[in-house]
């Protein structure tokens, strides 16, 4: 048997404000689109949105904007305009947005670490789950 160890104590008077906010930016960047973003900017730099979307492989034009939109809106992008013809917008990560980016690059680190014992715990539940299918 595996031996676990044990998780970090959950507080244990979480405040409401703080748990509603975990909650939406878990799931806003659970979202793949602001995961990519937040890696790419976090990479490249300053970076203007058509070089966004084609970095961004598969994103559409609306799905990109509705993400940096919101990513400004949250403070972990900024949007600069230039005033030049046809306008240039070129978009970059916040400190808050770097922070973000540090915290989550943790997922990466874990999913390297465990790759190979969730590959053999699906290995196993798909040999299990096969073999008692009825046909």
């Amino acid at each position: 048997m595996a031996t676990q160890t044990p998780h970090p104590p959950w507080p244990t008077e979480p405040d409401p404000r703080v748990d509603a906010l975990v909650t939406e930016v878990i799931g806003r960047i659970a979202d793949k689109w602001t995961m990519l973003i937040l890696d790419l900017l976090a990479e490249q730099g300053e970076m203007r949105f058509t070089r966004i979307g084609r970095e961004v492989e598969g994103i559409s034009q609306k799905m990109l904007t509705q993400t940096l939109r919101q990513m400004e809106r949250d403070g972990l992008v900024i949007r600069t305009i230039h005033p030049v013809i046809p306008p240039r917008v070129e978009y970059r990560l916040t400190d808050l947005g770097f922070t973000l980016g540090e915290a989550f690059c943790g997922v990466w680190h874990w999913a390297k670490d465990n790759l190979e014992r969730i590959d053999t715990a699906r290995v196993a539940f798909d040999a299990r789950t096969t073999r008692n299918t009825p046909e």
